[in-house]
Protein backbone atom coordinates (compact mmCIF):
# COMPACT_ATOMS: atom_id res chain seq x y z
CA UNK A 1 0.00 0.00 0.00
CA UNK A 2 1.30 3.52 -0.71
CA UNK A 3 2.64 5.93 1.89
CA UNK A 4 -0.41 8.62 1.71
CA UNK A 5 1.20 12.10 1.83
CA UNK A 6 0.95 14.23 4.46
CA UNK A 7 0.78 17.30 2.37
CA UNK A 8 -1.40 18.53 -1.27
CA UNK A 9 0.91 16.76 -3.88
CA UNK A 10 1.11 17.87 -7.80
CA UNK A 11 0.79 14.56 -9.14
CA UNK A 12 -2.89 14.48 -7.07
CA UNK A 13 -3.76 17.80 -8.36
CA UNK A 14 -3.06 16.89 -11.96
CA UNK A 15 -5.37 14.05 -11.88
CA UNK A 16 -8.39 16.45 -11.18
CA UNK A 17 -7.81 17.39 -14.40
CA UNK A 18 -6.82 14.46 -16.44
CA UNK A 19 -7.46 10.86 -16.33
CA UNK A 20 -4.44 9.87 -17.70
CA UNK A 21 -0.78 10.47 -16.77
CA UNK A 22 0.74 13.56 -18.29
CA UNK A 23 4.03 15.22 -18.25
CA UNK A 24 5.58 18.81 -18.86
CA UNK A 25 7.88 19.33 -21.60
CA UNK A 26 10.13 22.05 -21.31
CA UNK A 27 10.64 24.57 -23.82
CA UNK A 28 13.04 27.68 -24.75
CA UNK A 29 10.49 29.86 -27.01
CA UNK A 30 13.33 32.53 -27.30
CA UNK A 31 12.08 34.97 -24.76
CA UNK A 32 14.46 37.21 -22.82
CA UNK A 33 13.93 39.28 -19.37
CA UNK A 34 13.28 42.94 -18.79
CA UNK A 35 16.25 42.64 -16.01
CA UNK A 36 18.57 41.40 -18.53
CA UNK A 37 17.46 43.66 -21.84
CA UNK A 38 18.30 46.91 -20.09
CA UNK A 39 14.39 47.81 -19.65
CA UNK A 40 14.70 47.20 -16.08
CA UNK A 41 18.61 46.14 -15.36
CA UNK A 42 21.41 44.24 -16.82
CA UNK A 43 22.92 40.49 -16.52
CA UNK A 44 19.10 38.82 -15.04
CA UNK A 45 19.40 37.55 -11.78
CA UNK A 46 22.43 37.08 -9.73
CA UNK A 47 21.58 33.20 -9.45
CA UNK A 48 20.43 32.86 -12.86
CA UNK A 49 22.29 29.91 -15.59
CA UNK A 50 19.50 28.67 -17.45
CA UNK A 51 22.22 25.57 -18.53
CA UNK A 52 20.70 24.37 -15.28
CA UNK A 53 17.44 23.53 -16.00
CA UNK A 54 16.90 23.25 -20.21
CA UNK A 55 17.08 19.77 -21.50
CA UNK A 56 18.99 19.05 -24.42
CA UNK A 57 15.96 19.36 -26.77
CA UNK A 58 15.20 23.32 -25.68
CA UNK A 59 17.32 24.77 -28.05
CA UNK A 60 15.97 28.42 -29.46
CA UNK A 61 16.93 27.46 -33.11
CA UNK A 62 13.94 24.91 -32.84
CA UNK A 63 10.86 25.85 -32.98
CA UNK A 64 7.73 24.81 -30.42
CA UNK A 65 6.63 22.19 -32.68
CA UNK A 66 10.21 20.42 -32.91
CA UNK A 67 10.66 21.19 -29.10
CA UNK A 68 7.13 19.05 -28.27
CA UNK A 69 8.17 16.45 -30.48
CA UNK A 70 11.09 15.67 -29.36
CA UNK A 71 10.61 16.05 -25.76
CA UNK A 72 7.64 13.26 -26.33
CA UNK A 73 10.07 10.89 -27.67
CA UNK A 74 12.18 11.68 -24.67
CA UNK A 75 8.81 10.45 -22.39
CA UNK A 76 6.95 8.32 -24.25
CA UNK A 77 8.94 4.93 -23.67
CA UNK A 78 7.47 5.26 -20.01
CA UNK A 79 3.28 5.76 -20.93
CA UNK A 80 2.63 5.20 -24.44
CA UNK A 81 -0.36 7.02 -23.86
CA UNK A 82 1.11 10.26 -21.93
CA UNK A 83 -0.73 13.00 -22.66
CA UNK A 84 1.81 16.69 -22.35
CA UNK A 85 2.08 20.14 -20.77
CA UNK A 86 3.49 22.54 -22.72
CA UNK A 87 6.19 24.19 -20.18
CA UNK A 88 7.03 27.55 -21.29
CA UNK A 89 9.93 27.56 -18.55
CA UNK A 90 13.25 29.16 -19.76
CA UNK A 91 13.42 33.27 -19.16
CA UNK A 92 10.15 35.25 -18.98
CA UNK A 93 7.43 33.99 -21.15
CA UNK A 94 4.90 36.34 -21.21
CA UNK A 95 7.42 39.26 -22.27
CA UNK A 96 6.90 39.87 -25.67
CA UNK A 97 4.42 41.43 -28.41
CA UNK A 98 0.75 40.23 -27.71
CA UNK A 99 0.52 38.76 -31.17
CA UNK A 100 4.08 36.59 -30.67
CA UNK A 101 3.03 35.44 -27.48
CA UNK A 102 -0.14 34.09 -29.27
CA UNK A 103 1.03 32.61 -31.57
CA UNK A 104 3.35 30.69 -29.63
CA UNK A 105 1.04 29.67 -26.95
CA UNK A 106 -1.29 28.41 -30.11
CA UNK A 107 1.57 26.65 -31.71
CA UNK A 108 2.09 24.67 -28.27
CA UNK A 109 -1.29 23.49 -27.92
CA UNK A 110 -1.53 22.06 -31.49
CA UNK A 111 0.71 19.50 -31.26
CA UNK A 112 -0.73 16.10 -30.89
CA UNK A 113 -1.17 14.98 -26.95
CA UNK A 114 -0.24 18.32 -25.67
CA UNK A 115 -3.52 18.88 -23.40
CA UNK A 116 -2.62 22.50 -21.68
CA UNK A 117 0.25 25.16 -21.01
CA UNK A 118 2.13 25.97 -17.96
CA UNK A 119 3.61 29.32 -18.34
CA UNK A 120 6.61 30.39 -16.45
CA UNK A 121 7.31 34.24 -15.97
CA UNK A 122 7.68 37.20 -13.78
CA UNK A 123 5.16 39.24 -11.79
CA UNK A 124 6.32 42.55 -13.69
CA UNK A 125 5.34 40.91 -16.85
CA UNK A 126 1.77 40.08 -17.15
CA UNK A 127 -0.29 43.18 -18.34
CA UNK A 128 -4.00 43.01 -18.80
CA UNK A 129 -4.39 42.76 -22.49
CA UNK A 130 -2.90 38.96 -22.26
CA UNK A 131 -4.47 38.32 -19.29
CA UNK A 132 -7.74 38.75 -21.69
CA UNK A 133 -6.54 36.64 -23.91
CA UNK A 134 -5.46 34.23 -21.28
CA UNK A 135 -8.51 34.10 -19.37
CA UNK A 136 -10.03 32.73 -22.88
CA UNK A 137 -7.80 30.65 -23.27
CA UNK A 138 -8.53 28.75 -19.74
CA UNK A 139 -12.00 28.54 -20.99
CA UNK A 140 -11.07 25.58 -23.42
CA UNK A 141 -7.49 24.31 -22.10
CA UNK A 142 -5.72 23.49 -18.97
CA UNK A 143 -3.72 26.73 -17.91
CA UNK A 144 -1.49 27.53 -15.19
CA UNK A 145 0.96 30.77 -14.65
CA UNK A 146 3.84 30.40 -12.67
CA UNK A 147 5.58 32.77 -11.39
CA UNK A 148 8.88 33.67 -9.89
CA UNK A 149 8.58 35.18 -6.63
CA UNK A 150 12.09 34.06 -5.14
CA UNK A 151 11.16 36.00 -1.63
CA UNK A 152 8.64 38.30 -0.61
CA UNK A 153 11.56 40.37 1.45
CA UNK A 154 12.28 43.47 -1.22
CA UNK A 155 15.90 43.84 0.54
CA UNK A 156 16.47 40.47 -1.49
CA UNK A 157 14.84 41.00 -4.28
CA UNK A 158 17.17 43.67 -4.75
CA UNK A 159 20.02 42.28 -4.02
CA UNK A 160 19.36 39.05 -6.40
CA UNK A 161 18.84 41.48 -9.25
CA UNK A 162 15.14 40.49 -9.74
CA UNK A 163 14.02 43.87 -10.78
CA UNK A 164 10.65 44.29 -8.88
CA UNK A 165 8.94 43.91 -5.61
CA UNK A 166 7.05 41.31 -3.76
CA UNK A 167 3.87 44.03 -4.43
CA UNK A 168 4.73 43.54 -7.74
CA UNK A 169 4.01 39.47 -7.32
CA UNK A 170 0.86 40.29 -5.00
CA UNK A 171 -1.07 42.25 -7.58
CA UNK A 172 -0.17 39.58 -10.77
CA UNK A 173 -1.02 36.97 -8.21
CA UNK A 174 -4.44 38.63 -7.49
CA UNK A 175 -4.50 39.97 -10.81
CA UNK A 176 -4.52 36.18 -12.43
CA UNK A 177 -6.59 34.39 -9.92
CA UNK A 178 -9.51 37.36 -10.54
CA UNK A 179 -9.64 35.90 -13.67
CA UNK A 180 -9.66 31.80 -12.93
CA UNK A 181 -6.48 31.41 -14.27
CA UNK A 182 -4.74 28.94 -11.66
CA UNK A 183 -1.62 30.65 -10.79
CA UNK A 184 1.63 29.47 -9.24
CA UNK A 185 4.61 30.46 -7.38
CA UNK A 186 8.15 29.74 -7.21
CA UNK A 187 10.61 30.61 -4.31
CA UNK A 188 14.69 30.06 -3.62
CA UNK A 189 14.53 28.85 -0.01
CA UNK A 190 18.41 30.23 1.84
CA UNK A 191 18.95 32.92 -0.40
CA UNK A 192 21.71 35.85 1.40
CA UNK A 193 20.71 36.91 4.44
CA UNK A 194 17.23 35.16 4.78
CA UNK A 195 17.06 32.91 7.93
CA UNK A 196 15.52 29.66 8.83
CA UNK A 197 12.68 31.96 11.39
CA UNK A 198 11.99 34.71 8.21
CA UNK A 199 11.49 31.68 5.98
CA UNK A 200 8.84 30.02 7.99
CA UNK A 201 7.44 33.90 8.27
CA UNK A 202 7.59 33.91 4.64
CA UNK A 203 5.39 30.83 4.40
CA UNK A 204 2.60 32.86 6.46
CA UNK A 205 3.17 35.99 3.59
CA UNK A 206 2.43 33.37 0.65
CA UNK A 207 -0.19 31.80 2.12
CA UNK A 208 -2.73 35.27 2.08
CA UNK A 209 -2.22 34.75 -1.66
CA UNK A 210 -4.91 33.10 -4.34
CA UNK A 211 -1.97 30.63 -5.18
CA UNK A 212 -2.80 27.28 -6.33
CA UNK A 213 0.50 25.74 -6.75
CA UNK A 214 4.00 26.48 -4.88
CA UNK A 215 7.39 25.36 -6.26
CA UNK A 216 10.55 25.43 -3.72
CA UNK A 217 13.98 24.87 -3.80
CA UNK A 218 17.27 25.16 -2.12
CA UNK A 219 19.81 27.81 -3.30
CA UNK A 220 22.33 26.45 -5.51
CA UNK A 221 25.87 27.98 -6.44
CA UNK A 222 26.24 27.99 -10.28
CA UNK A 223 29.29 28.28 -12.01
CA UNK A 224 29.31 31.24 -14.08
CA UNK A 225 26.93 33.52 -12.24
CA UNK A 226 27.51 36.67 -10.49
CA UNK A 227 25.99 34.47 -7.29
CA UNK A 228 28.96 32.37 -7.67
CA UNK A 229 31.34 34.90 -7.63
CA UNK A 230 30.17 36.99 -4.98
CA UNK A 231 30.15 33.34 -2.96
CA UNK A 232 33.96 33.37 -4.19
CA UNK A 233 34.55 37.01 -2.42
CA UNK A 234 32.45 36.97 0.86
CA UNK A 235 31.41 33.23 1.19
CA UNK A 236 30.43 34.17 5.03
CA UNK A 237 27.73 36.40 2.98
CA UNK A 238 26.38 32.54 2.64
CA UNK A 239 25.01 29.69 4.73
CA UNK A 240 24.26 26.57 2.40
CA UNK A 241 22.46 24.27 4.15
CA UNK A 242 23.59 20.48 4.82
CA UNK A 243 20.89 17.89 3.47
CA UNK A 244 19.02 17.42 7.41
CA UNK A 245 19.01 21.50 7.96
CA UNK A 246 17.47 22.09 4.81
CA UNK A 247 15.25 19.24 5.55
CA UNK A 248 13.82 20.29 8.56
CA UNK A 249 13.56 23.78 6.94
CA UNK A 250 11.35 22.70 3.96
CA UNK A 251 9.16 20.58 6.98
CA UNK A 252 8.49 23.59 9.13
CA UNK A 253 8.15 25.94 6.00
CA UNK A 254 5.33 23.47 4.87
CA UNK A 255 3.73 23.27 8.53
CA UNK A 256 3.10 26.74 8.17
CA UNK A 257 1.70 27.11 4.84
CA UNK A 258 -2.42 27.16 3.66
CA UNK A 259 -3.25 23.57 3.65
CA UNK A 260 -4.61 23.59 -0.11
CA UNK A 261 -1.86 25.22 -1.96
CA UNK A 262 -0.45 22.17 -4.25
CA UNK A 263 3.04 21.53 -3.49
CA UNK A 264 5.09 20.50 -6.86
CA UNK A 265 8.72 20.28 -5.57
CA UNK A 266 11.32 20.92 -2.67
CA UNK A 267 15.19 20.77 -5.11
CA UNK A 268 16.19 20.88 -8.01
CA UNK A 269 19.03 19.28 -9.20
CA UNK A 270 21.88 21.26 -11.36
CA UNK A 271 24.63 19.57 -13.52
CA UNK A 272 26.97 18.56 -11.79
CA UNK A 273 29.41 20.11 -13.85
CA UNK A 274 27.79 23.60 -13.17
CA UNK A 275 27.39 22.86 -9.75
CA UNK A 276 29.30 24.46 -7.23
CA UNK A 277 27.74 23.82 -3.75
CA UNK A 278 25.25 22.08 -2.04
CA UNK A 279 25.93 19.06 -3.93
CA UNK A 280 23.85 16.49 -1.80
CA UNK A 281 23.69 13.23 -4.43
CA UNK A 282 20.00 12.97 -4.01
CA UNK A 283 17.48 12.58 -6.81
CA UNK A 284 14.45 14.67 -6.21
CA UNK A 285 12.32 10.99 -5.13
CA UNK A 286 14.86 10.53 -2.46
CA UNK A 287 14.72 13.58 -0.99
CA UNK A 288 11.09 13.63 -1.01
CA UNK A 289 10.91 10.32 0.82
CA UNK A 290 13.20 12.10 3.78
CA UNK A 291 10.91 15.05 3.83
CA UNK A 292 7.47 12.44 4.12
CA UNK A 293 9.80 10.30 7.01
CA UNK A 294 11.02 13.41 8.54
CA UNK A 295 6.78 14.60 8.86
CA UNK A 296 6.44 11.47 10.08
CA UNK A 297 8.49 11.35 12.89
CA UNK A 298 7.59 14.72 13.55
CA UNK A 299 3.70 14.82 13.69
CA UNK A 300 3.60 17.41 10.51
CA UNK A 301 1.83 18.28 8.14
CA UNK A 302 0.81 20.52 5.65
CA UNK A 303 -1.11 23.72 7.69
CA UNK A 304 -0.75 22.39 11.11
CA UNK A 305 1.07 25.52 12.07
CA UNK A 306 -0.36 27.94 9.94
CA UNK A 307 -2.74 30.76 11.34
CA UNK A 308 -5.57 32.84 8.51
Amino acid sequence: MDTPFLYTDFSTFLRKYFPEKVQKISLNAGFTCPNRDGVKGQGGCTYCNNQTFNPEYCKTEKSITQQLEEGKLFFAHKYPQMKYLAYFQAYTNTYGELDELKRKYEEALQVDGVVGLVIGTRPDCMPDNLLNFLEELNKTHFLLVEYGIESTNDITLKRINRGHTYANTVDAVERTAARGILSGGHVILGLPGETHDELVVQAGELSKLPLSTLKMHQLQLIRGTRMAREYELCPQDFHLFEVDEYIDLVVDYIRHLRPDIVLERFVSQSPKELLIAPDWGLKNYEFTAKVQKRMKELGAYQGKSYRD
